[in-house]
């Protein structure tokens, strides 16, 4: 008999039998769930890998997207408690955008007394940052949004160079890239729970300082991980990265 699929509005997975952890994956800005749609078939056994669909993408793209970090966290929080109803401990993993929304859902589960989380993994971007570090920015223009695209990710940046395309998948990109245009939390909120941080040793938008910048918001450590390679060294190092992050949940 076949496993089922776990497919709700916010969430895709496939369901394991007992597991021993459950990891939720954030994509990263202008990203949906398929960014994780092979991590099932390679996680170490005992991980159920469960990926956030945001609004405005895929299967979801007629809905609209969330205005700021807090509705998104908040809203993502709430169907996590509605969701997936279970006692499975669970671990966060955010890519990029997904690091700040993972790192807010997080913040937000800390007094959830019937959840069990052991730890946030972050990749690929630097902790959050308050109004007193770096103001909010004003929301890029598509064009300087797509400028960095081809920078974080050249090969992937095709897809936005096809004018059929675009006005499928720019509202969502826009929208993200606005979202952390004026993402600047007041207070910077410590975690009970250590957090993992990853990147590649040539990312042009994280830094190994960037990375070592999340150890303001744990009290229980921060573990620190480079891979070769740049922004998205992930689609490179799947295996490897699960492996570690294996580890790093044993």
């Amino acid at each position: 008999m076949s496993v089922p699929d776990i497919r709700t509005l916010w969430f895709r997975g496939v369901r394991v039998p007992d597991p021993r952890i459950r990891l939720l994956c954030f994509p990263h800005a202008g990203g949906a769930a398929v960014a994780f749609h092979d991590w099932a078939a390679l996680a170490p056994p005992g991980i159920e890998v469960v990926a956030v669909q945001y609004p405005a993408r895929q299967d979801r793209l007629y809905e609209p997207c969330a205005g700021t970090m807090e509705e998104l966290a908040d809203t993502i929080t709430t169907a996590l408690r509605q969701e997936l109803t279970d006692d499975v401990p669970l671990a966060l993993f955010g890519h990029s955008m997904g690091s700040s929304v993972a790192y807010e859902v997080a913040r937000r589960l800390e007094d959830d007394h019937g959840r069990t989380l052991t730890r946030l993994i972050v990749s690929g971007r630097h902790r959050p940052r308050g109004p007193k570090e770096q103001a909010p920015r004003p929301a890029p223009t598509d064009t300087e949004i797509l400028d960095y695209v081809r920078l974080l990710d050249p090969e992937g940046a095709d897809l936005y160079e096809h004018p059929e395309l675009r006005p499928v998948i720019m509202p969502a990109l826009r929208a993200d890239f606005g979202l952390l245009a004026e993402y600047r939390p007041t207070h910077l909120h410590r975690l009970g729970v250590p957090v993992t941080a990853c990147g590649g040793d040539r990312d042009p938008a994280c830094t190994i300082e960037d990375l070592k910048s999340w150890s303001d918001v744990t009290t229980k450590g921060l573990d620190l991980r480079v891979f070769e390679g740049g922004h998205f060294y992930l689609q490179r190092h799947k295996e490897e990265l699960l492996a570690f992050i294996d580890a790093q949940l044993a």
